[in-house]
């Protein structure tokens, strides 16, 4: 049955680095959930504009799919980005064929801003920090997974993934 990692956490908390980290050590697919984004949904946020839950179900639904076609087409692994801010999401997401997991990455606040503050060309907006720590639900008892805190080096933080990974991959 194949494992899906989905790294999860608030804009600028390091997803598309950790997501590489993962891919590498698992040499798997990796769907990056910004792409699965309808355009809608991007001038809505490069805009300012907070998604709402009928603006996400469609994104959740693609990234769900695209995990369950890898567990069809046979890959043992995969990892997928998606801020997955509330347990709704993750259940939209766990529906996926096979394991999911959920690699939360949660630095403090204020490493979130001034990444988000250097960051060039995105459509996500520094401002969109705040309104997706207000609508953040934790990790679950049920929900399988780890919170690390990503405020180090991207080697840091991927020595951290990858000992997870180690420890829970089959």
């Amino acid at each position: 049955m194949s494992q899906h990692f989905v790294i999860m956490g608030i804009c600028g908390c390091g997803k598309t680095t950790a997501a590489q980290t993962v891919q590498n050590h698992l040499n798997c697919p990796y769907a990056e959930g910004d792409d699965f984004h309808t355009q809608a949904n991007r001038d809505k946020m490069g805009a300012g504009i907070p998604l709402t839950d009928e603006d996400r179900a469609p994104w959740l639904a693609n990234l769900r799919d695209w995990m369950s076609e890898q567990t069809r087409a046979g890959k043992p692994y995969s990892v997928v980005t998606c801020s997955a801010l509330k347990k709704a999401y993750r259940d939209i997401l766990r529906g996926a064929d096979g394991e999911v997991y959920f690699i939360h990455l949660a630095p403090p606040v204020e490493v979130n801003r001034e990444r988000m503050a250097a960051r060039q060309g995105h459509y996500m907006k520094a401002s969109m920090v705040d309104s997706q720590l207000a609508i953040l639900e934790p990790l679950q008892a049920d929900e399988r997974g780890v919170v690390i805190d990503s405020a180090g080096t991207p080697e840091e933080v991927g020595k951290i993934i990858t000992a997870w990974l180690d420890s829970v991959k089959k």
